[in-house]
């Protein structure tokens, strides 16, 4: 365009110069054939004759030769005229060759683009479905009424579509006027309408220019809470969703889009092609026609491993033990939880619960101000304890693993040969081997006596780990010097625990392995406390301390110890285009072998058989299921609230299949709080693949907000 303009400016300019230079070569031309002028301007005699007679004829002059006449400044004129004229005109002509020859193509695709434009049109999503087919997130069709922009201008349509659709006039006005799914696309006057008031307008077009009724879809979920955390929730276009463009994903401002979970995971794939409406526009950007109209392309269908079965029965065990009393979380046993089972062979997730939970279509419209408050502000203001209903805990949720470590640490003793299966210590029901006069406790206060490595598992023995951890603190730096200040760390992270499992879920938390460093940096400001002491080993040894892990975390790692398998666990199966044709399939991903001694790790499996089968109470929940499993209890302790129970186990023993772990927030010893919810889904899992299952799946609740305070009693530890 530049230089179009650029080259119109020196056309014109080389016609100027021309015009110039003809006009004074024009000028000098006429100066030299014109006949000199006399300059004699009177006579005295009138005789010619007697003038040559005469030579003494007196003759008088008048003025000088250099005299102008009138006319001589008007040639000077005309020709600067002249040259203006052409100046313009080679101006003009020069603007014209710019707009017609050197930039037409530029300003015809303009004037085409100022002329059309194109819309787009929200896509239906793609449907989520568990493992059998059941739908859990799907769409339902509704009445949409559409307006043009310029009927807000037009007070009696505005009127009649009041009066039509029970909604005030300055609402429709408004609604009419909201531009932010774009100037010129229809806006969206109602949706959900009744049929008899589409029937109505459109059986009266005429008195309702501009507006139009067709079918448009909404994200329904036909079980209400169930799977509410893994499915997430679908909401419409942020700001600052519109200006993060998310990879494989166009956004508009009229979409609706997956905000967490696998709404969230998939979007891209869920979200299917939008529509496009091409139409003629006036000057002031009113629609005037629609020249064409290409459909919305639904989006992919997503077939999850989830067996909608076994979650029903993970959503509502948790649901019954926390809030039994229609729905009141402190009614029960706990303030919260989270389970997780997954198939071991394969890792596939077959159920994830977390509870509180919430009902996903609460968000697919504009959120109730009592329904958000419920879902992220309520607390207990005594404890100052946030419920967090849209918090996943089974991927975010972290908690010190308690017991649950043994099995890993106990290894790690074996390993470095600070326990063998001959080995037996004394447990006196308190530990002082730092001699600090500050005893650290077992569980059972009277002492279990002389135990060994595969008793001390079994009956959580604190003091058998004690001894290991205090082994690894005086073979360290602080000791002989043989090992690493980090050798123990070092080993647990060959189970993964300090690392996300990769699940298909996003924003997925970290467990902790504590280190010297880390404790360095996180007490920077308070040096006393920053220092690597042997207490620190002997508490991260039981899984107390600063260790942190996640449910799913313990569940991957005791799948490890039950296959040697570590598997990347994940909800996809199947993806399905919508020409019904699959195009994804998920593959198994093992993304590590166990690197442990093959002799340790029977010896840990069969005491880890042994807590289902010679621990009373575990026996009798395990049994009661008609279950051959093998896991580990544990009994988080806190200084300031009641313990979190956890349990985590795999079935069968002897052919392992599923593995399922649970924790309750604030429920006590493990094996009564957490043990009967995780033989519970193992029980499912198993009768479910072999079609056995008699569950009815149906809808359930989300959280409703009730709560009183909890005050459990603190049963003390039992394991």
């Amino acid at each position: 365009m530049i230089s179009a303009v650029l080259a119109g400016v020196l056309v014109a300019l080389v016609l100027i110069v021309i015009a110039a230079l003809g006009l004074a070569a024009r000028a000098r031309k006429q100066s030299e054939k014109a006949p000199h002028r006399s300059d004699v301007t009177e006579l005295s005699h009138m005789s010619v004759g007697s003038m040559a007679e005469n030579s003494d004829l007196e003759v008088k002059q008048g003025p000088s030769a250099t005299t102008k006449l009138p006319s001589d400044g008007l040639k000077s004129r005309f020709a600067a005229l002249g040259i203006l004229g052409l100046g313009i005109f080679g101006a003009l002509s020069a603007k014209v060759f710019t707009l017609q020859v050197a930039s037409g193509s530029d300003y015809a695709a303009k004037a085409e683009k100022n002329l059309y434009t194109s819309v787009s049109t929200p896509a239906p999503r793609g449907y989520i479905y568990d493992v059998k087919g059941n739908v859990l997130a799907g769409n339902k069709s509704l009445q949409t009424v559409l307006a043009d922009p310029e009927v807000a201008d037009d007070p009696v349509v505005l009127r009649r579509l009041s009066g039509v659709l029970g909604i005030p006039v300055n609402v429709v006005r408004q609604r009419i006027q909201d531009a932010s799914s774009g100037a010129q696309s229809q806006r969206v006057v109602a949706t959900g309408a009744r049929l008899r008031d589409v029937a109505f307008i459109s059986e009266h077009s005429v008195a309702f220019p501009g507006i139009s009724a067709e079918t448009r879809t909404t994200r329904e979920y036909p079980f209400g809470a169930l799977a509410a955390h893994v499915l997430g929730y679908t909401s419409s276009v942020t700001e600052e969703d519109a200006s993060t463009q998310r990879e494989g994903r166009e956004i508009k401002s009229n979409d609706v889009i997956g905000k967490s979970g696998i709404e969230y995971f998939y979007d891209d794939l869920i979200a299917g092609d939008h529509g496009q409406r091409r139409v003629m526009k006036d000057a002031g950007g009113s629609v005037l026609d629609v020249v064409s109209e290409t459909k919305p392309t639904k989006g992919c269908d997503i077939t999850l491993t989830l067996d909608a079965r076994v979650q029903y029965v993970a959503d509502t065990v948790l649901a019954n033990l926390i809030a039994p009393n229609d729905g009141t979380i402190g009614s029960g046993r706990g303030v919260a939880g989270a389970a997780v089972v997954m198939d071991v062979r394969d890792g596939s997730i077959i159920a994830m619960s977390s509870y509180p939970t919430f009902e996903p279509s609460h968000f697919t419209g504009a959120v109730p101000t009592d329904i958000w408050k419920t879902y992220n502000e309520e607390k207990d203001e005594e404890d100052d304890y946030s419920y967090a209903a849209l918090n996943n805990r089974a991927i975010n949720g972290l908690y010190a693993a308690a017991s649950t470590y043994k099995a890993f640490t106990s290894l790690a003793g074996l390993q470095y040969g600070f326990a063998s299966g001959d080995n037996s210590w004394e447990c006196t029901g308190s530990w002082d081997g730092f001699n600090t006069g500050s005893p650290q406790m077992c569980w059972k206060h009277e002492g279990h006596g002389y135990l060994g490595l595969r008793e001390g598992i079994v009956k959580s023995c604190d003091v058998v780990f004690y001894e290991i951890g205090k082994s690894f603190y005086t073979h360290g730096p602080e000791g002989t010097g043989e090992l690493s200040a980090t050798a123990l760390q070092e080993f647990l992270e060959k189970f993964r625990l300090n690392q996300p499992t990769g699940i298909d879920l996003g924003g997925e938390s970290s467990g902790r392995i504590p280190t010297p460093q880390w404790k360095q940096e996180m007490f920077a400001n308070r040096p006393a406390d920053a220092v690597w002491r042997g207490g620190d080993y002997t508490n991260m040894i039981i899984g107390q301390g600063d260790v942190l892990v996640t449910p799913l975390e313990i569940a991957v790692a005791y799948g490890a110890l039950a296959t040697g398998n570590f598997m990347k666990p994940h909800l996809l199966k199947e993806v399905m285009n919508a020409d019904g044709e699959v195009v994804v399939t998920f593959e198994p991903e093992v993304v590590q072998t166990l690197d442990v001694n093959e002799s340790h790790l029977a010896l840990v499996r069969d005491a880890l058989r042994g807590v289902v089968t010679e621990n009373e109470s575990a026996k009798n929940v395990f049994e009661e299921q008609g279950l051959r499993a093998a896991g580990k209890s544990g009994t988080a302790e806190h200084t300031n609230r009641e313990d979190d129970a956890w349990f985590v186990a795999y079935a069968p023993y002897d052919d392992p299949k599923y593995v399922a772990a649970c924790v309750i927030e604030r429920g006590g010893g493990g094996t009564a709080g957490a043990a009967p919810v995780v033989a519970r889904l193992l029980r499912e899992a198993l009768d479910a693949a072999e079609d056995k299952s008699s569950v009815a799946v149906a809808a359930i609740p989300g959280w409703n907000g009730r709560h009183i305070h909890y005050a459990g009693e603190d049963e003390g530890r039992t394991d």
